[in-house]
């Protein structure tokens, strides 16, 4: 192993130990949960959204290392974001955070299911707080293309 994959490997062991932002939210404005049924990955996440912004995001739940890593990347990247922003973020921000740009396809799933339950829990909050019919329509179709 390269001393670069030396650092990722440890970077996905002590996230997955120690996980940032990992908890809940109780007061949240939207909460999502998806789950991964082939390798039992299951994730929540919970945000806090003020002035179109994430002034708070945490998940729980349980999974692989890859998972866990990337859920707390990906909880990071997102804090603090405006919610256009969120909107943007795209797998290899993630991946690229843990040196997983080359991820095997098997695990692919694994590492990205935090972002779509982001995405999933972003559009819902969205969905529920547009009022423009037009605006509905484009929000739809951006979810739709996104997997």
């Amino acid at each position: 192993m390269s001393s670069n994959a030396d650092i990722y490997h440890e970077m996905i062991i002590d996230y997955s130990r120690n996980p940032i932002n990992y908890g809940k939210i109780e007061d949240h404005d939207v909460t999502f949960h998806d789950s991964n049924p082939l390798c039992g990955d299951s994730i929540d996440i919970d945000m806090k959204i003020e002035d179109n912004k994430v002034t708070d995001i945490k998940f729980h739940g349980r999974g692989c290392a890859i998972c866990m890593a990337c859920s707390s990347v990906l909880t990071e990247i997102t804090k603090g974001k405006n919610l256009d922003d969120v909107r943007h973020i795209e797998k290899n921000d993630v991946l690229s955070e843990l040196g997983l740009e080359h991820l095997q396809a098997v695990r692919i799933k694994c590492a990205l299911l935090s972002l779509k339950v982001l995405k999933s829990a972003l559009y819902t909050y969205l969905g529920d707080h547009l009022k423009d019919s037009q605006d509905m329509d484009k929000l739809k179709e951006e979810a739709a293309n996104l997997y």
